[in-house]
C-alpha cells in the first residue's frame, strides 16, 4: 500500500514535467510562427493548448484524491499543495503561448513583428525556453541553486520588455496594429517569466516549507 503512494507521488512529479515538456514545445513552436508566417504552426500551438488544460485537469484530479485518499503530512503535503500551484502556472504558460500564436495568425499574411524587434523578441522566447527547462531541472532534482538562474532569466525578460516599450513610445513608423502586438507580445513572454520564477518558488515552499517571500529573499541572484 505504502509503494503504491509513493509511485503515486512520483507519478505526480512526471505528470508535471510532461506539462513543462509539452508548453516548452508550444513555447518554441509559437515564436517559430510569429517570426516566420507560418499559419499552419499558429493553429497547431493554438489547438494544442487544449491538450495541456487537459493535462492540468488530470493531474489536480490524482492531486486532490491523494489528498483526500491518504491524509498525507509534512513534505508529502507540501507536494501536493505544491503541484497544484504549480500545474496552474504551466497550463498559464500554454495560454501563454496560444495567445503568441493567436498574434501571428491575426496578423497573416504579414508579420507582426518589425524587423527591427525580430531579434528582441527571439531573446524573449529564448529565454522563457531556458527558464522553463531550468525549472523543470529544478522540480525534477529539487536542485534550489538552479533557481537563482530562473530568476537571473526572469530579470533579463524583464529589462527587454522595458526595451521594447520605450523603442515603441518613442518611435515613429509603426501602425497602430504594430503597437498593439507589440506590447501584448512583450507582455506575453515577460509572464511566462514569471511563472517559471514562481515555478522554482513553488520547489522552495516543498523542499524548505518556507513562504516565498522567505524563499526569495534566500535567492541571491548576484551570484551569478
Amino acid at each position: 500500500m505504502r509503494e503504491a503512494y509513493q509511485s503515486d507521488l512520483r507519478h505526480i512529479v512526471d505528470d508535471l514535467l510532461d506539462m513543462a515538456d509539452l508548453v516548452g514545445t508550444a513555447l518554441e513552436a509559437a515564436t517559430t510562427s510569429l517570426l516566420e508566417g507560418d499559419l499552419g504552426l499558429a493553429e497547431r500551438v493554438i489547438a494544442a493548448d487544449t491538450h495541456i488544460d487537459e493535462r492540468q485537469v488530470e493531474l489536480d484530479t490524482k492531486a486532490v484524491e491523494l489528498l483526500a485518499r491518504q491524509a498525507p503530512v509534512a513534505g508529502d503535503l507540501r507536494l501536493l499543495v505544491a503541484a497544484l500551484r504549480m500545474s496552474s502556472s504551466l497550463e498559464r504558460m500554454g495560454d501563454l503561448c496560444a495567445h503568441v500564436a493567436l498574434v501571428a495568425r491575426r496578423s497573416h499574411p504579414e508579420l507582426a513583428v518589425p524587423a527591427q524587434h525580430r531579434e528582441q523578441i527571439a531573446r524573449m522566447s529564448e529565454l522563457g525556453r531556458a527558464a522553463l527547462r531550468e525549472a523543470s531541472q529544478v522540480i525534477a532534482d529539487r536542485d534550489l541553486a538552479l533557481a537563482a538562474q530562473v530568476e537571473k532569466d526572469d530579470e533579463e525578460l524583464d529589462d527587454l520588455m522595458l526595451e521594447v516599450s520605450r523603442e515603441i513610445s518613442r518611435g515613429e513608423g509603426y501602425t497602430n496594429g504594430q503597437v498593439v502586438d507589440l506590447t501584448l507580445l512583450i507582455r506575453f513572454y515577460e509572464r511566462i517569466g514569471d511563472h517559471a520564477v514562481s515555478l522554482v518558488r513553488r520547489v522552495g515552499f516543498l523542499v524548505t516549507g518556507d513562504s516565498l517571500d522567505t524563499l526569495n529573499e534566500r535567492v541571491d541572484v548576484s551570484e551569478f
